[in-house]
């Protein structure tokens, strides 16, 4: 049986999920403070679920 794929969040459902405005998402990605994106050949941006999880508990760490 193979593994689950790791699911790919669009930045309107990671924004959704962690409660910030758009803009605060784009700053942060801008300033690399923000999870780590794959951007498509398309130019779409997406956010592996995998890694949004890691970037939440990195912070629950440092608070």
């Amino acid at each position: 049986m193979a593994p689950p794929r790791d699911e790919m969040l669009t930045i309107s459902q990671v924004i959704e999920e962690i409660g910030v405005p758009r803009a605060t998402f784009y700053r942060w990605r801008q300033i690399r403070k923000g999870p780590k994106a794959i951007k498509l050949p398309n130019g779409a941006v997406r956010i592996r679920r995998s890694e949004l999880d890691r970037w939440l508990g990195s912070l629950e760490e440092a608070a």
